[in-house]
C-alpha cells in the first residue's frame, strides 16, 4: 500500500505542481525517494517533530499547495493531533494525513506503534474525512481524490507493504462516500475496511464451501458515513458481520448498529474487533490477529455457530 501512496503522489506531481508531500522521520523509499529528488522544493522531512509536519502543511495548504503528511499511523495522527484538529480542520484545510502500517501491522514494535483508536478519534473531529482502503488500487484511487477533488483535511490509514490486489476485476465503482460492494450475495454481508478486508475475502470463500453466499464489502470511506447504502445493505441482508482492526469503542460497527437501531432491524448484526487493552503479545501480524480471534480461522467458528 506505500508504494501505491507513493507511485501515485509522484505521477500526480510531476503534472500538478500543488502537489507537496511532508513527512516525519521517515525514510523515503520507492517513488517517494523520486518526487524528493526531483521536486526538492516540494519536499520536506521534518525528522521527530510530527507537530511541524502538521503545522507546516498547514500553511502550505493556505498558500494554495495540495500537502500529504506521512508517516507512521501511530505518530502521524496521535502526536500531532491537537494541530491536526486546529491547523487543520478547524480551518478546514485540504490537506491528507497519511496513516502507514495501521492497527497492528508494526506487530513486533508493540503497543506503543499500534494504531487501535484512530477511527474513533479521527472521525470524531469536525471537517474530517476518514478513508481506509483496503488494497494497493483503492488507495491509488484515494491519493487521486484526495489530490484533486477534497475540499479539506483527510485522514487515510494504510498499510505497509505486499498487500495483495483485491478489487482488481470488481465492478462496483470506488466512490468516496459509498460503500463498496466486492462480491454481492444475499444470504449474509460482511463488511470490513482497511487490510483486514483479505479476511472477509476468506471467510466468504470458506463459507461458499459450505453452501453459503455472502457479500463483501470494502467500507473504504468511514467518514462521512455512507447512511443510505447501510441501510439498503441492512435491507437485503438478515445477518450482517463486521470485522475491524480496531477497537469497539468509536468504531464502524457502533455506527451501523446505531442506524440498524433507528431503523428498526430486526437481523442479526455480529460484529469482530481488537480488544479494548494494550496488546502486549509479542509476534507477526498474523500472530496478533489469531491472539484477538480476528484470524478467518475464529471468526469462521464463530459465524458458523450464529448463523446455524
Amino acid at each position: 500500500m506505500r508504494n501505491s501512496f507513493a507511485d501515485t503522489v509522484y505521477k500526480i506531481g510531476k503534472s500538478n505542481p500543488l502537489v507537496c508531500v511532508v513527512v516525519a522521520d521517515i525514510s523515503p523509499a520507492g517513488s517517494i525517494d523520486k518526487f524528493r529528488e526531483e521536486f526538492p522544493s516540494r519536499f520536506i522531512n521534518t525528522g521527530v517533530a510530527e507537530q511541524s509536519m502538521v503545522g507546516i502543511s498547514a500553511g502550505l495548504a493556505i498558500s494554495g499547495l495540495r500537502p500529504f503528511c506521512y508517516t507512521i499511523a501511530s505518530f502521524s495522527l496521535y502526536r500531532p493531533f491537537e494541530f491536526i484538529r486546529d491547523d487543520l480542520a478547524y480551518q478546514n484545510l485540504p490537506v491528507t494525513v497519511i496513516g502507514m502500517g495501521a492497527g497492528v501491522v508494526y506487530s513486533t514494535l508493540g503497543s506503543t506503534h499500534h494504531t487501535i483508536e484512530d477511527i474513533a478519534i479521527s472521525t470524531a473531529i469536525p471537517n474530517m474525512t476518514v478513508l481506509a482502503p483496503c488494497d494497493p488500487f483503492e488507495v491509488k484511487l484515494a491519493i487521486e481524490w484526495c489530490a484533486t477533488k477534497s475540499k479539506g483535511p483527510v485522514y487515510m490509514r494504510i498499510g505497509k507493504a505486499g498487500e495483495p490486489n483485491l478489487t482488481k476485476g470488481v465492478s462496483s465503482p470506488f466512490e468516496i462516500g459509498k460503500l463498496r460492494y466486492l462480491e454481492k450475495k444475499s444470504n449474509l454481508a460482511i463488511i470490513s475496511y482497511g487490510t483486514i478486508v483479505k479476511t472477509a475475502i476468506e471467510l466468504s470463500e470458506r463459507l461458499s464451501k459450505q453452501k453459503i453466499e455472502a457479500s463483501v464489502v470494502s467500507f473504504h470511506t468511514l467518514k462521512p458515513l455512507d447512511v443510505e447504502g447501510v441501510i439498503s445493505l441492512l435491507e437485503l441482508h438478515s445477518y450482517v458481520v463486521i470485522i475491524e482492526e480496531h477497537v469497539k469503542i468509536g468504531s464502524l460497527g457502533t455506527s451501523i448498529k446505531d442506524i440498524a437501531f433507528n431503523i428498526g432491524y430486526s437481523g442479526k448484526i455480529q460484529t469482530f474487533c481488537l480488544p479494548d487493552e494494550f496488546i502486549s503479545h509479542y509476534g507477526t501480524y498474523d500472530d496478533i490477529l489469531k491472539y484477538c480471534n480476528l484470524d478467518a480461522k475464529s471468526i469462521f467458528k464463530e459465524m458458523i455457530n450464529n448463523f446455524n
